[in-house]
């Protein structure tokens, strides 16, 4: 029976290194995937999901007025899908959320999306929150804070490595201008470049 996934973590705990692991799985199997990148992360090329450790794939994009109930059953028409995966998942709309489990309702595919639970003021983005309460399935892909407890929140950096407290929601960046941190450095806001200059360790 077909599901609805979603896996969810803290940035830098591997998600897409996870995604792209899934697909290969299937097609190993001789099954086909259909992946699915938000259009406007282009941090590594559009079209494409890359991992930190190196591995990409070629990917459908998507904006948000895109209907992915639509594109999939379109795809799936013309060559069978085995699995839809999602990659930034935490930028899906509410209707997409919907449309998702659509997929999986009426055309039987199995739905995997991976994403950030929370942004950068601890809130929960618009998919993640939907996806928290209508996937069939939740699992939380760890990390850990430089205090070496579990990664829970994400911490958003200015050009100089301090902390940002207010500004969009939605800013794309990596590892120079986030950090992934536990609900006690969240809040202290204390990165690691700050932690160095600090008189105390913890």
């Amino acid at each position: 029976m077909a599901k609805l996934f979603f896996y969810y973590s803290a940035m830098n705990a591997g998600k897409s290194t996870t995604l792209l692991q899934s697909s290969y799985n299937y097609r190993e199997r001789g099954m086909s995937t259909l992946l699915l990148t938000p259009q406007f992360d282009n941090r590594f090329g559009e079209g494409t999901i890359t991992s930190r450790i190196g591995l990409d794939a070629e990917a459908t994009r998507f904006s948000q007025a895109d209907n992915l109930f639509d594109i999939t059953s379109r795809q799936h028409s013309q060559s069978p899908i085995h699995c839809v995966l999602v990659d930034e998942a935490q930028f899906l709309t509410r209707q997409q959320v919907f449309e998702l489990t659509e997929v999986v309702d009426r055309l039987s595919i199995p739905v995997l999306t991976y994403g950030l639970r929370t942004d950068f003021q601890g809130l929960l983005f618009e998919g993640s929150m939907y996806l928290l309460a209508w996937a069939d399935s939740l699992t939380e892909i760890k990390t850990i804070c430089h205090c070496g407890s579990k990664a829970t929140r994400v911490l958003r950096l200015d050009d100089n490595g301090q902390v940002v407290r207010s500004g969009e929601q939605v800013k794309i960046g990596g590892n120079d201008r986030y950090l992934s941190v536990c609900r006690k450095h969240f809040k202290e806001g204390i990165t690691t470049r700050q932690r160095d200059q600090l008189p105390f360790s913890d």
